[in-house]
């Protein structure tokens, strides 16, 4: 999913709460070797096991369509698509042994000098995010993550050597991620991986935190937002939602002009960008003028319809269920207030909801049950639920559990 105020795409699949079923089978590796202790789960989920000594493992699931991901130390990832719904046959599965020279050329490049912990530092603050969440993420091996920047397209990117493990003090979870990619220009951030949630334990007090901020992190994200659209009680479940046109904001200068008056401001250097300018005489005026213009936004949006009918976002496909509509979404959810460390937040008197914008970047996405979007990139979400990342995400088999 492509968001504008941080860019984040995560790799979803579909679920479908129901009866239970197993998925049984066993883990090879090379010369037909069983593989003990190899990683069985299904991906974005709580649903894990690992191999026993003859490489054999039984998972229990409820029945759905997922994407099974299976890991061993020194060997490439599999993935696999399965769907429960039917029978499924013991799945024999062999895995090839990695490419090691990546991860010599990272060893060998890796420096964990002050340019290192600065790109640390930008890792964290966008791929955790930066809610309230986020400061209760911790990344327990940080050292696997090998860094490059490019001067050129001022893109920041991340590649991991073995699965990065977080800790989740906040929602009681140990996370794997499996880092695909991760890719940061400027404030746009696209990352590609496969999640296994674990459940931490705790005393009943903080099982009870737990469940209380999982419960806070659910209501009104994007997960909770497509099961109430799937389900049609957007109303009931406290959303609103209106549809709007953008268009560009030509108060606003052109980049272009920008970069110009950047130049010339650098070229007199002057620093005093605040100076007020009533009839610009001087290139010099006219620059300060267009850098005092930045901050206007660079689209102005038209409002013309309350209450989108379920007609207008939803279509269907056999018995898949998609979401597709036109122009832009405004969701706005009236049951919560923004995070604190939302950026537009009034701390004094803070909104009594949160503000998101949606696209579609494609004809069309599917809507799984499970709240996940199947198809992420297709979908442009903005506002809050830009603001919310990793650290506020949930697995797809959670269900809201009200005291």
């Amino acid at each position: 999913m492509k968001n504008g105020f941080l860019t984040f795409v995560l790799l979803f699949i579909t679920i479908t709460v129901c009866s239970q079923t197993y998925v049984n089978g066993t883990i090879r590796g090379e010369k037909n070797s069983p593989l003990e202790g190899a990683s069985i789960y299904l991906n974005n989920t709580t649903f894990g096991t690992v191999s026993d000594k003859n490489g054999n493992f039984s998972l229990k699931v409820r029945k759905g369509n997922y994407e099974l991901v299976v890991s061993y130390i020194g060997h490439k990832t599999t993935f696999i698509k399965i769907n429960t719904n039917s029978k499924i046959d013991f799945l024999n599965i062999h895995l090839v042994l990695e490419d090691i020279v990546l991860d010599e050329i990272v060893l060998k490049k890796t420096a964990y000098n002050l340019k290192w912990k600065n790109n640390l530092y930008t890792f964290k603050k966008f791929f955790l995010g930066q809610t309230a969440l986020a400061s209760k993420c911790k990344i327990l091996n940080p050292k696997v993550l090998h860094f490059d920047y490019d001067k050129k397209t001022s893109t920041l990117s991340a590649v991991a050597k073995e699965p990065l493990k977080i800790k989740h003090k906040g929602l009681g979870y140990l996370i794997t991620y499996d880092l695909v990619t991760f890719s940061l220009k400027e404030d746009q951030l696209e990352y590609l991986g496969y999640t296994k949630f674990e459940n931490l334990k705790g005393t009943d007090r903080k099982q009870q935190r737990w469940k209380s901020n999982r419960l806070k992190a659910y209501n009104g994200s994007t997960m909770h937002f497509a099961r109430s659209l799937r389900s049609k009680k957007l109303r009931k479940e406290g959303f609103v939602v209106t549809q709007f046109k953008r268009f560009i904001n030509n108060e606003r200068p052109s980049e272009e002009k920008i970069k110009t008056a950047r130049k010339i401001i650098k070229k007199h250097h002057f620093v005093d960008s605040h100076k007020k300018i009533q009839q610009p005489l001087t290139a010099l005026d006219s620059a300060i003028v267009v850098l005092q213009k930045i901050k206007l936004p660079k689209f102005k949006d038209s409002l013309y319809m309350i209450n989108v009918p379920y007609r207008n976002m939803l279509a269907k496909s056999k018995d898949i269920i998609l979401l597709r509509f036109s122009d832009y979404l405004k969701v706005i959810y009236l049951n919560a207030t923004e995070d604190i460390n939302y950026p537009s937040r009034d701390k004094e008197h803070p909104f009594n909801g949160q503000v998101s914008h949606i696209t579609m970047l494609s004809e069309y996405a599917i809507l799984d049950p499970s709240g996940a979007i199947v198809h992420p990139l297709n979908v442009l979400t903005e506002g809050y639920w830009g603001f919310q990342s990793f650290a506020n995400m949930l697995p797809i088999n959670y269900q809201p559990q009200e005291d």
